[in-house]
């Protein structure tokens, strides 16, 4: 099974589109974990004069995700976890100016954590090792298992 931990504050984005006729906004796009949140704004059943902002949350759970996914002969993953701050966590470093010096900083706080990945996430390059029998001597090859992320064009 899967959930949502109940216990975290789920960020409300401010900011109203101009053109708000069925425009949606990504607000998060996981591959990693394969989570799409998107938000926008509908009309209130209360109200229809009123604007609310609706936020979907739309997740894919990929049914044959390994525990290790570079390890092929790893069990099953049979419990997926997704959090609203991992998923909305930026961690790319922002520059800011301190005092005239420019300083690098990360605006979440939990960045060195490696992030689960339950599928193959396009972006990053996965590599297993396999045993390769070479004139009867055994050797450790590596391979690369999704070719694709791992060569630039």
């Amino acid at each position: 099974g899967f959930f949502l931990d109940p216990g975290i504050l789920y960020p409300v984005l401010a900011g109203y589109p101009q053109d708000s006729e069925d425009r949606e906004y990504v607000l998060v796009n996981n591959k990693c974990q394969c989570v799409t949140v998107t938000s926008k704004f509908v009309p209130s059943k209360e109200n229809p004069g009123e604007e609310i902002l609706e936020r979907n949350i739309r997740i894919i759970v990929p049914l044959k995700a390994r525990e290790n996914i570079s390890d092929p002969t790893s069990p099953l993953r049979t419990t997926f976890v997704y959090r609203m701050t991992e998923l909305c966590k930026k961690c790319d470093p922002v520059e800011i100016e301190l005092g005239g010096e420019i300083y690098q900083a990360q605006q979440s706080t939990s960045c060195n954590e490696p992030e689960t990945c339950y599928t193959y996430n396009r972006d990053k390059c996965y590599t297993t090792t396999f045993p390769f029998i070479y004139h009867g001597e055994t050797k450790n090859v590596q391979a690369v298992l999704t070719p694709a992320s791992c060569y630039a064009d």
